[in-house]
């Protein structure tokens, strides 16, 4: 029993960094499109 209930919480604590890891990701690549934006209007500002 103490085996089921230790991969019980290895599969839990393994989908809790999968989501975790998700959300880090997702903040990563909006953050990259930000930047992106930013970078456009700035070239944009000095070319004018």
């Amino acid at each position: 029993m103490s085996k089921n209930k230790v991969n019980a919480k290895r599969e839990a604590y393994a989908k809790k960094q999968e989501e975790q890891g998700k959300k880090v990701v997702t903040w990563i690549f909006g953050g990259l499109i930000i930047l992106a934006v930013i970078y456009l209007i700035w070239t944009f500002t000095m070319m004018a």
